[in-house]
């Protein structure tokens, strides 16, 4: 196969701190090549480099046989390199051509030819089967359809290498599947993709070949027909881990919340059910069953027709988030970047926020202090608790949020995806936390959409489809088939 990129003894380092130590690495015409690595191995440091947000400090990259230099991002995309990141690069105001020709647009007369943009667009559209209005707006799109008009995007602007993070992330089943169609039709094509991804059946579905990345170096590249999960994972966390999760059962105690006929429109309908003290229920469903949006009528977050809230004996009112934390509920919203962090203060700030709310003034030293002492619990990268939260990875960022919530004292805490996006080995450190927590006499409510996390997770599983509550069992009375006959209607909760 012809080489087009290669990467040689790349290193990185920040405050001196190495963070990428020798990378070796090349990719093909037309291939797959995935890289997977825990949370802050290096991967986003690399697709920085190869994208022109930041250089490298030594190295060599070669592209189309040619030793360059990528200086910007805009030098990378002359050189036929596009990074579509995980965070939207569209104008969402704008029609689905408006974006692919944007700094491009096509004039008449001085005016944007809209007509000529909108016929080209749906061309392109068309020669890659995606069936997408051009005149539609972007905010009118679904998460998949977003995914793909980067692409499109992308290959507008002869992109020759493409580097996809976690592009499935926000995404369902169905959704995930039509993108990686799409990205094997690229393949196909002679594209090359650099594809990152936590989710190893994923990986194993589209790759022709797979590099680890651990600690800032490349502890094994092998060919995907060639290997097994065990390998990967095991060069991932440098030891031997099961991709299931054996918890330790802690004692479970009276009933402490109880949801009673909680509705919103058609999303949630007449949800009751019990949380106990001690307990971590799980809650699953399909994409569309009500899970999420029955978290956030809990949390306050939207207003519910009708229902009602009892803890520990009593009726509490919860039309906020701010009344839920009074009321000892706290919750770890799904999209921890748009609803739970300040991208550009520090690890401090974000940990500390709830419990300085009321304060007049905001001690640094002491908040230091209290997050370094908490973290001999998190074990969260970082070089202090100054630096801006938006530097760690996403396994440490979900760590700081899950210590902000520790430091509230909360009694009760819900998990909205609490692992999603996160490698195996800070999931293992999330699911001892969450235990650790119930052990402490805290309750948990967790939504998830893996089956094997709420499988190991969960004491008892909840069961939403189209807004209902469709069963309530022990997930000892449940395997993954049972799940899923439930969750599609075609089993009794029996």
């Amino acid at each position: 196969m012809e080489e087009i990129l290669s990467l040689g003894n790349i290193e990185k380092s920040y405050s001196g701190v190495k963070v990428l130590k020798g990378i070796d690495f090349t990719l093909n015409k037309g291939e797959i090549h995935c890289i997977v690595g825990e949370n802050g191995a290096g991967k986003s440091t690399l697709i920085k480099i190869l994208s022109g947000a930041t250089p490298c400090d030594s190295g060599e990259i070669v592209i189309f046989g040619k030793p360059v230099h990528v200086s910007n991002p805009r030098n990378s995309i002359l050189l036929g390199i596009s990074t579509i990141y995980q965070d939207v690069d569209l104008v969402t105001t704008l029609t689905v051509a408006d974006n692919i020709f944007l700094g491009n647009e096509i004039n008449k007369a001085g005016f944007i030819d809209i007509r000529k943009q909108k016929k080209k667009a749906q061309d392109l559209l068309d020669s890659l089967k995606i069936n997408i209005d051009p005149g539609m707006l972007v905010e009118d799109l679904s998460p998949a359809q977003v995914q793909m008009l980067q692409m499109v995007k992308a290959l507008h602007r002869n992109a020759k290498i493409l580097i996809m993070d976690e592009p499935t992330a926000s995404l369902g089943e169905d959704e995930t599947e039509a993108l990686i169609e799409m990205v094997k039709r690229l393949s196909a094509q002679g594209i090359s993709i650099i594809y990152i991804s936590h989710y190893l059946e994923e990986v194993f579905q589209i790759a022709h070949r797979i590099t680890v990345i651990k600690d800032g170096m490349v502890t094994g590249c092998y060919r995907a027909n060639e290997v097994t999960n065990d390998v990967i994972i095991k060069a991932m966390v440098g030891r031997e881990t099961s991709m299931i999760y054996k918890r330790e059962s802690v004692p479970i105690g009276e009933s402490c919340l109880v949801v009673r006929d909680f509705s919103r429109g058609t999303v949630v309908n007449n949800i009751s059910f019990d949380l106990r003290k001690s307990e971590i229920l799980g809650i699953g469903g399909l994409v569309g069953s009500g899970r999420t949006e029955l978290l956030r009528l809990i949390y306050g977050v939207d207003r519910k027709d009708h229902g009602e809230l009892i803890k520990d004996g009593k009726k509490i009112t919860v039309n906020s988030p701010l009344e839920a934390i009074k009321n000892g509920i706290c919750m770890l919203g799904e999209n921890r970047k748009a609803d739970g962090m300040f991208f550009i203060r520090s690890i401090a700030e974000n940990i500390c926020i709830v419990r300085n709310e009321n304060s007049v003034f905001v001690n640094n030293g002491t908040d230091s202090k209290d997050v370094m002492d908490l973290n001999s619990v998190l074990n969260i990268k970082m070089l202090s608790p100054q630096q801006e939260i938006q530097s760690l990875s996403g396994g440490n960022q979900q760590k700081s949020l899950l210590g902000r919530w520790l430091l509230s004292k909360c009694e009760i805490i819900i998990f909205d995806e609490p692992t999603k996006g996160v490698d195996i080995g800070a999931r293992e450190e999330i699911y001892k936390y969450m235990v650790e927590l119930v052990r402490q006499g805290k309750s948990i409510i967790m939504v998830s959409s893996d089956m094997s996390e709420l499988l190991a997770i969960s004491d008892r599983i909840a069961v939403l489809r189209e807004g209902k509550l469709a069963a309530l069992l022990p997930k000892e009375n449940l395997d993954e088939q049972k799940l899923l006959e439930l969750y599609f209607g075609l089993a009794k909760a029996g």
